[in-house]
This record gives structure tokens, C-alpha cells and sequence, in this order.
């Protein structure tokens, strides 16, 4: 039985220039299959560390959603702490970054990259 969940309601929103820099990074690495995988892990400063990758294989209980073609995969257990989390890309001078802004996150570290929920 596949418990893979596919939804129209999705657990984490990419904002606009969020989705154009995955569409470039699909496109820059030739990536046609699957889609982008976010979750948390344990570590970081405050407990929690998000994680972030591009992945062609979609577990028996992850949940799928399709954000403007671009799909987005979440294991359960992430989105437990992912659920309406917005993922945003900020470009400067150096480069630029992911950043998740997370209203289930308690605390959240000076780098961004980790959290308490």
C-alpha cells in the first residue's frame, strides 16, 4: 500500500523568489525528476536544523505537493515542524541563501539555519 500523500495544500509555501532560484538550480543541474526535498534534522545551535536538497525518490510517507510545477517533498516527520513554514531566497553581493521563515519555531539561532520548536 503506498502512503505516499499527495496535497493541493502544502506544507511549506515558496515565496517568488524562492521558486525562481529552484527553477534556475532544476535547470543549471538538469534535473527533471522529483523535486525539492525540505526537512528538519537533529543539531544545529538550537536543536533543530533544516535541511534542504533536490531528491528523485519519494518515500512511502512523504507528502508531495506541486507549487507552479516545481514539487516539493516533505518526510512526516518534518512536517510536523514545517507546517506553514515559508521558504524565501535573499541575494546580496556574496551570493545568496534559503531562508525559512517558521512560525513553529520558538527560537531561532543568530545563522538562521537551526530552531526550537
Amino acid at each position: 500500500m503506498d502512503a505516499t500523500h499527495q496535497t493541493n495544500t502544502p506544507v511549506i509555501t515558496l515565496s517568488q523568489a524562492a521558486l525562481a532560484e529552484v527553477r534556475r538550480l532544476l535547470n543549471v543541474q538538469s534535473i527533471t525528476e522529483g523535486g525539492l526535498r525540505v526537512g528538519v534534522k537533529g543539531g544545529g545551535c538550537s536543536g533543530l536544523s533544516y535541511t534542504i536538497n533536490f531528491d528523485d525518490k519519494i518515500g512511502q510517507y512523504d507528502t508531495v505537493c506541486e507549487i507552479e510545477g516545481v514539487k516539493i517533498i516533505v518526510d512526516a516527520k518534518s512536517a510536523i515542524y514545517l507546517q506553514g513554514t515559508q521558504l524565501d531566497f535573499h541575494k546580496d553581493l556574496l551570493g545568496g541563501n534559503f531562508k525559512f521563515v517558521n512560525p513553529n519555531a520558538d527560537k531561532t539561532c543568530g545563522c538562521g539555519e537551526s530552531f526550537s520548536a
